[in-house]
């Protein structure tokens, strides 16, 4: 490891583009280098470009036979073995875990909040059901160790608040810090839609609505509530909007039957996982996410970017930052087919308007960048007493 500025450790899962929290933990390690840290990452994947970078050192933690559950416990162990190696050679050091990943007491990182993400697994086996709540359960007992840590940064209000009242932590130890925005993500332009479409192979005038979200057998993402909304929308003549569903999982297939015996097939399409978001939102004129449980809600954060109207949970920490004139994109009741049924029918023929109406709020989420986030992180440290130990 190169000396000279004190050493990061960051332990996390992955630090790569296909996920909101790897993004975020990517960002941070991308600007911590370019500060001239040297930095390592404890980690089940990391983007080439990071570890070839010559002041970032990798240790990588397998999945032995593909298991998460294995896999996360001994990320936590190869983490605390680096982070104490790191601090005993480099009392100023800091390390950052990932929630209950890793039992290192330096700063936490709180990207959900298990304690206030309840089950939602109605249509899973029963196998799933059992497997589900013992995760869980361990989940919430390795979550508690948070409330030791010395700095903690919640990804929204919401995710603070749940810090606070479920688990007790402390309020002056939380720093609200908001999730930052990818160039990419930037407005839609007529070529990019014409593009988007094609790809698709949907007809340019066509309204086209999209759900972009994991599909396991549980049903936290909303799923199960925007099928029963399709469902009673697709038997009104009027209604012309057909819709994609984007996201891998074990309950794509099962999701699909359910289409196809609805009949409605032609109307609400899966499209299985895609990485290609950024074209799918190209190709959209609204967004829907109907989640029960969501920290923060990066799915909607980048549809805004690129100038796509998203309806949201108000248990979605992303909610929190919609002005008030944006408030009937707002559920009040994720598991309310009626109320979604309702603020459909209500974006349809205002369609346009709507699109007009959140380009304030796009234009405030794409002004904040990446690289401005890790930049906010990094100044809340350093602001903080070094780290001793763990």
């Amino acid at each position: 490891m190169v000396t000279g500025s004190e050493p990061w450790v960051l332990v996390a899962g992955g630090f790569h583009q296909h996920g909101g929290m790897d993004k975020a933990n990517s960002a941070l390690a991308a600007f911590l280098v370019s500060r001239g840290h040297p930095v390592h990452l404890v980690a089940h994947e990391v983007a080439p470009c990071l570890a070839a970078h010559p002041r970032i050192t990798v240790t990588r933690v397998g999945k032995p036979g593909g298991s998460y559950f294995i896999g996360d416990w001994l990320l936590g162990l190869r983490g605390k073995e680096v982070a104490r190696a790191t601090v005993a050679q480099f009392p100023r050091a800091r390390v950052v875990v990932n929630g209950g990943n890793c039992a290192w007491h330096d700063i936490n990182w709180a990207h959900s909040v298990h304690h206030a993400w309840p089950p939602c697994d109605d249509y899973a086996p029963l196998w799933f059901k059992l497997k589900s709540r013992i995760d869980k359960s361990i989940a919430r007992r390795r979550e508690r160790a948070l409330i030791n840590s010395r700095i903690v940064i919640a990804n929204s209000e919401r995710t603070r608040q749940d810090l606070i009242t479920t688990l007790g932590v402390p309020a002056q130890k939380i720093h609200r810090i908001y999730l930052g925005s990818d160039p990419a993500m930037r407005p839609i332009t007529a070529a990019d839609r014409v593009g988007a479409r094609a790809w698709l192979g949907k007809d340019a005038g066509r309204p086209l609505a999209v759900f972009v979200g994991a599909l396991g057998f549980d049903t936290n993402k909303g799923i199960d509530t925007l099928f029963a909304a399709w469902r009673r929308l697709c038997q009104r003549p009027d209604w012309d909007v057909d819709l994609l569903v984007a996201g891998g999982g074990r309950g794509v297939e099962s999701w699909r039957r359910r289409i196809e015996q609805a009949g409605i097939s032609s109307r609400m399409t899966m499209l299985g996982f895609t990485d290609r978001v950024t074209d799918l939102l190209a190709a959209s004129d609204v967004l829907v996410s109907p989640v029960r449980y969501e920290a923060y809600g990066l799915n909607v954060h980048e549809a805004l970017c690129r100038g796509v109207p998203a309806i949201v949970s108000v248990t979605a920490g992303i909610s929190e930052r919609y002005p008030a004139e944006l408030s009937r994109l707002i559920l009040h009741d994720p598991a309310s087919v009626d109320e979604l049924v309702e603020r459909l029918l209500g974006w349809r023929p205002a369609m346009s308007a709507w699109k007009e109406s959140i380009k304030p709020l796009a234009a405030e989420l794409r002004a904040r960048s990446w690289h401005d986030m890790a930049r906010e992180f990094v100044a809340v440290v350093e602001d903080s007493r070094p780290a001793i130990g763990g």
